[in-house]
């Protein structure tokens, strides 16, 4: 098989996979090889020495949340004794954003590609301000994921047990025409999420104020549906990995000190990292570019699956946020045709004449044309338990493609 016919092969697979939220429940009982002492964390493999503030952070704050450290100071001893152990959550068919940090008893959403067959999950949103995955651990924080643990998550699994599972690939789909690109703009895909759950919301809860307590708190939060589409996109990209002789892009993530990416055909294993970039973009008061943490998370997912900075686009007032014009945000999507090895069948831009958006990174394309991707991001602050100051841009390092073809030609002996 060609290159180009195996990136066809990959390209259709990810796009004609079928994401549906079918569930939440306990991260210990649903991730495969999920245990106990094991803390799933964002982008690629990472270890306590080099982790940085935000992901520490979040480690601190989960260790404390599952009662398995009493202070900061236990929760630390844990870490560089060994005592807690540290995978990726795309190992494990999970993402989250940011840090990322999924610890076994979080709920988490299940997502089934009705079509291929895998699975893939994500953790809850937990909103604006200081939160765990901007590496926040405050007593208010740890008692809003406890919240979301024994309310929010429940109810919400029973609400879709109770309902038909959500198609998030048509979620996905209405929300571009609606302003959202998908990544750092998600309130029309939010509000499309709560008007699916919010009557079966109302008949299972205990009672009204519990309901109005839950659906609340997901009308109140612009990006609730930010983690479930993370997981959609994961079930897309995994669906196009393993085609052998394929350049397609199939994982971008960041743990906020290397960027890696995965390609469709080497192993599920291999990784290409450099260190991560700082992004750029507006801060909130009081905050300047110099507290900036190096890019950080797994919502890069949004982008290998064409979406997020992919289709600005469909969302110029995103601009507003992570800077730039809404000529920026159309000229965006415009180069991303340039790297890509396809138009989306099922994601369509308004804004160009419902052009389907890019999708298929081809690493042939990077390397040749000098362009990289370009990711919507949000920035953490650069120490632990501060949250996010801002939100930008940012493109991976060149090399981690560069490297990546080179042992693509390798295996091929091309």
């Amino acid at each position: 098989m060609s290159i180009d016919a195996a990136n066809a092969k990959a390209v259709k697979r990810m796009m004609e996979a079928r994401p549906m939220l079918t569930g939440v429940d306990e991260a210990r009982r649903v991730i495969p090889g999920m245990k106990d002492n094991l803390l799933l964390h964002a982008g690629p493999p990472i270890d306590w020495p080099r982790m940085s503030g935000p992901l520490r952070g979040a480690v601190i704050g989960a260790l404390l949340f599952e009662g398995l450290a009493k202070s900061e100071k236990d929760a630390i001893a844990m870490a560089e004794k060994g005592e807690v152990s540290f995978e990726p959550c795309h190992h494990h068919g999970a993402v989250g954003p940011m840090a990322g940090v999924i610890s076994p008893s979080m709920k988490v959403y299940i997502i089934e590609n009705k079509v291929h067959g895998n699975r893939s999950f994500s953790n809850l949103n937990e909103g604006y301000g200081k939160v765990l995955r901007y590496g926040a651990y405050s007593d208010e924080v740890l008692k809003r994921l406890r919240w979301m643990n024994d309310v929010l998550g429940p109810l919400v699994g029973g609400a879709i047990s109770q309902g038909n599972p959500i198609d998030l690939r048509a979620l996905i789909a209405e929300a571009l025409h609606m302003g959202d690109e998908g990544h750092n703009r998600n309130k029309a895909g939010s509000l499309l999420f709560l008007k699916l759950l919010a009557p079966a919301i109302s008949k299972t809860a205990k009672d009204s104020v519990q309901a109005a307590e839950v659906l609340q708190f997901i009308g109140d939060n612009a990006l609730s549906v930010l983690n479930p589409v993370m997981a959609a996109c994961k079930a897309m990209a995994d669906a196009a990995h393993g085609v052998k002789g394929s350049t397609i892009v199939t994982t971008m993530a960041r743990n906020g000190t290397d960027f890696g990416i995965r390609v469709s055909g080497l192993a599920e294993d291999q990784w290409f990292t450099a260190p991560a970039e700082i992004p750029v973009g507006l801060f909130f008061s009081g905050f300047t570019q110099a507290d900036a943490n190096p890019d950080i998370g797994d919502s890069a997912i949004t982008e290998t699956a064409g979406i997020g900075g992919f289709a600005m686009a469909s969302a110029p007032a995103i601009v507003t946020f992570v800077g730039g014009t809404p000529k920026d945000a159309l000229n965006a999507t415009l180069e991303m045709y340039e790297i890509t090895a396809s138009e989306n069948r099922y994601f369509s831009l308004p804004a160009l004449d419902f052009r389907g958006s890019p999708t298929g990174i081809d690493l042939r394309k990077v390397v040749e044309l000098g362009i990289t991707p370009r990711i919507n991001t949000g920035i953490a602050h650069k120490n632990a338990g501060v949250g996010q100051v801002g939100a930008g841009l940012v493109r991976p390092p060149m090399k981690i493609f560069v490297d990546a073809l080179l042992a693509i030609a390798e295996k091929q002996k091309i």
